[in-house]
């Protein structure tokens, strides 16, 4: 006999339902079902991306290339967002967003050529011409420009003047602000005549690191600074401004007091030691060859994996705190302690 229309209606609500609850059920553990998840946690890109083409370039400095990614409905971004670019090869770079926020039918970003650099900026400036396609992930933001503040105070080092100028851009007229401005030379800094238009009066230019005791030294109350360029500026203006707006070239990476910790992989039931000079991501890939990365810098977020136990001491641009209560970005993020049990 054949079912009734209303119960087979109600078996396949059942099973809906049943599904549904089991994804849930996945979802929050990753140690149920085993071996694997149905979409794991680790080792994952955490946003899915679309494809731009690159319909114009332009070098804009010595070493510097300016892209325009042509799409359709973009997502708008504010000020200090960035974009995931996924490389031909794989590789996947961070670029900040340097063009119009309102544009929803282009993004642009801005590469320098890094001489030794991991291959990254090569692959830009060599793969990606007029016509190519690229992935692109974003844009996110983890640098934002905050509003009502009485006086703003940039410092930006050679590139990193991309996500600082949609921020000039955007600063109302009567609001007081100011800009240094740092460069291996003239020739070498993107964007120079803009910054020099639109910071008449307000924006100093100079070869080399600059004075930033004479240009830090006296602000006044509630100023916002922010910064960004290359390790050593950063960490310059950081002393001088503890609560600066960060955005760095690459992550924190090791520091001083920095000692060996144990790694155990539950799932895999090995143990590792991660010695003071060296990553977690390292240290796995030696016993695990096939773990996913990209970046190494804490930003894209394909190293991600879920923590079982142990404090950890994270030093990624990307996950959110909530996130940070279970998982950790193993090319850069360490124990804060000795030990540290991976879902792996």
């Amino acid at each position: 006999m054949a079912p009734r229309p209303l119960t087979a209606v109600a078996v396949a609500g059942v099973a809906l339902l049943v599904r549904r609850s089991l994804r849930r059920r996945i979802q929050a553990s990753p140690l149920w079902p085993m071996p694997a998840l149905e979409e794991p946690v680790s080792g994952r890109p955490r946003t899915r991306g679309v494809r731009l083409r690159v319909a114009s370039r332009e070098a804009v400095a010595e070493g510097v290339v300016q892209l325009r990614l042509a799409g359709s409905e973009l997502p708008r971004w504010e000020p200090g967002a960035h974009l995931d670019l996924v490389l031909p090869s794989g590789l996947v770079r961070q670029y900040s967003l340097c063009g119009d926020p309102d544009d929803t039918s282009s993004y642009t970003v801005a590469a320098r050529l890094v001489e030794g650099g991991r291959g990254g900026s090569r692959e830009v400036h060599e793969e990606l011409r007029e016509g190519v396609e690229v992935e692109v992930r974003g844009p996110r933001n983890r640098f934002p420009l905050v509003a009502g503040a009485p006086a703003y105070a940039f410092v930006a080092g050679g590139i990193g003047i991309t996500p600082i100028l949609p921020m000039l851009r955007a600063l109302p007229e009567d609001v007081e602000w100011r800009l240094l401005y740092c460069g291996r030379s003239r020739a070498s800094m993107p964007f120079l005549e803009e910054v020099e238009k639109l910071g008449a009066g307000r924006a100093t230019v100079v070869e080399g690191r600059g004075e930033l005791d004479a240009f830090l030294g006296e602000l006044a109350e509630g100023t916002a600074v922010y910064c960004c360029g290359p390790e050593g500026l950063a960490a310059a203006v950081e002393e001088r401004v503890p609560g600066v707006r960060l955005e760095r070239f690459g992550a924190a990476g090791a520091l001083a007091g920095d000692v060996a910790f144990e790694v155990e992989l539950r799932r895999s039931e090995r143990v590792l030691t991660v010695g003071a000079d060296t990553s977690v991501l390292a240290a796995v890939r030696a016993e695990l060859p096939d773990t996913l990365y990209s970046c190494e810098q804490g930003f894209c977020g394909t190293c991600r994996q879920r923590v079982l136990e142990g404090e950890v001491d994270h030093r990624d641009e990307l996950l959110t705190d909530r996130e940070r209560a279970d998982s950790m970005l193993v090319c850069v993020s360490r124990a804060r302690g000795g030990r540290l049990v991976l879902d792996m």
